[in-house]
């Protein structure tokens, strides 16, 4: 009798364990999952800017290259000047405007800086207008309207008074030319001479 009552506890006892197993397990595979880590932070990545291809460091130019490449244009539209358009690229990809003509001359990356860009650390630091030399710039860039912003290219004092010099530039309605200017002489109208830093001599 003893016997069989201690037979049964010890079954009951198993099957209990048993039981209890089964549920742990069930329990385990039963149980909510733990909540998904949160999703990590992305950063998000802006497209290059237009003109960030143009801050590249423009290998070094004589002043003597720099004139004899604006030369070019005055003659590269079947012998005739390049015609100005601010939206349209001429055949060795520089913009056809005033600072895509300036860019060409100086080697910077095509198509070219704006006017605003030129004058930036990357491209130029301001000079004296008196401290100018041939292949130097004359810029206006300070004007709400690109249509009076304006860049030449400096070519020599016409005179002795430094009051009229040469410059090569690429002007709306006409192209290429080459033209006496005296912008920036007289300090009031907006214009500055810049130095480009590729330039050597």
């Amino acid at each position: 009798m003893s016997k069989n009552i201690s037979k049964n506890t010890t079954r009951r006892w198993g099957m209990a364990a048993l039981t209890a197993a089964v549920c742990v397990g069930s329990a385990a595979l039963t149980a909510p999952s733990a909540p998904a880590a949160p999703p990590t932070a992305t950063r998000t990545i802006s497209a290059p800017s237009p003109h960030s291809q143009f801050t590249q460091a423009a290998p070094s130019i004589s002043r003597a290259q720099v004139l004899e490449r604006a030369k070019t244009w005055l003659t590269a539209n079947n012998g005739r000047p390049v015609p100005y358009f601010q939206n349209k690229y001429w055949k060795g990809g520089y913009r056809q405007d005033c600072s895509g003509y300036a860019s060409m001359a100086l080697g910077l990356s095509m198509p070219g800086p704006n006017t605003v860009q030129l004058k930036k650390s990357a491209y130029t630091r301001p000079i004296a207008m008196s401290q100018l030399a041939p292949g130097d710039l004359v810029i206006k860039a300070n004007s709400n309207s690109a249509d009076e912003r304006h860049v030449v290219i400096f070519d020599g004092w016409a005179n002795n008074t430094h009051t009229v010099y040469k410059s090569y530039e690429q002007a709306g309605g006409v192209g290429t030319r080459w033209k006496q200017h005296s912008y920036g002489v007289n300090g009031r109208d907006g214009y500055h001479a810049y130095r480009p830093v590729n330039i050597t001599g």
